[in-house]
């Protein structure tokens, strides 16, 4: 969340400075207010997982071959299809 909030800070100040500058730096940081939505989104949605292991109810790490499987879905051995 706070590096969320952090890159779309960034984004507010490269809207605000649109009103007062001039030449190129008009393109550098309208790019920059478009883009960096979608950097904090991807960062924001990073998390410290390791590989295997998925976030559970309430904040638990559970190894993903210990996931039961949806109904309906097939076992697979903890390998996707």
């Amino acid at each position: 969340m706070i590096k969320y909030s952090i890159a779309m800070g960034i984004r507010l100040l490269c809207l605000a400075a649109l009103l007062f500058v001039h030449g190129w730096w008009i393109i550098l940081l309208g790019v920059a207010a478009v883009v960096l939505p979608w950097f904090a989104v991807v960062i924001a949605n990073t998390g410290a997982n390791t590989p295997g292991t998925m976030n559970g109810p309430g904040g638990q790490i559970v190894p993903i071959d210990q996931v039961p499987p949806r109904p309906g879905q097939r076992e697979t051995g903890g390998r996707p299809e």
